[in-house]
């Protein structure tokens, strides 16, 4: 079957576009937010570094965000997703699946052996869509404190 989508780096100019996307997804506008993201991740060029962004019909249709981090805790490198999202209209065709195998791909070529993320109990659509790509839960706890 043809696959109805691409993937690839993001670049500049898909900016205004991840943006709309993300307040879409969150309902909070965050540009700030992201031209940081972009300047880390788009602009750097950093290896560790992973922005892609998927493409169907000629739009936006997702994108995914990663990283390596080393020694954290005394944790050995390992791959980090800190960002995913699929488009409503687009959902249901691979592309999450795929950008996940992409980016896994590339975080192992520059020495991860582990990818982990972070999801909200409460989200159940998330954490069944990557319970489906085989992460389960891994051996740090993530602990938090309130602040008033």
């Amino acid at each position: 079957m043809k696959r109805l989508f691409s993937i690839r780096r993001a670049v500049a100019g898909d900016l205004d576009a991840v943006i709309a996307l993300d307040r879409l997804s969150t309902g909070a506008p965050k540009p700030d937010y992201w031209q940081g993201v972009f300047s880390l991740y788009v602009t750097s060029g950093r290896n560790n570094r992973v922005f892609l962004v998927a493409e169907a019909d000629g739009a936006l249709a997702g994108y995914i965000v990663g990283e390596i981090r080393a020694w954290e805790f005394g944790s050995p490198p390992c791959g980090w997703v800190t960002a995913l999202t699929v488009s409503p209209q687009a959902r249901e065709m691979g592309i999450g699946k795929e950008m996940f195998e992409e980016i896994t791909l590339l975080l192992k070529q520059e020495g991860a052996a582990t990818v982990r993320t972070m999801v909200d109990r409460d989200d159940k659509l998330t954490l069944s869509f990557f319970r489906s790509l085989g992460m389960r839960t891994g051996r740090y706890i993530e602990l938090e404190l309130e602040l008033d």
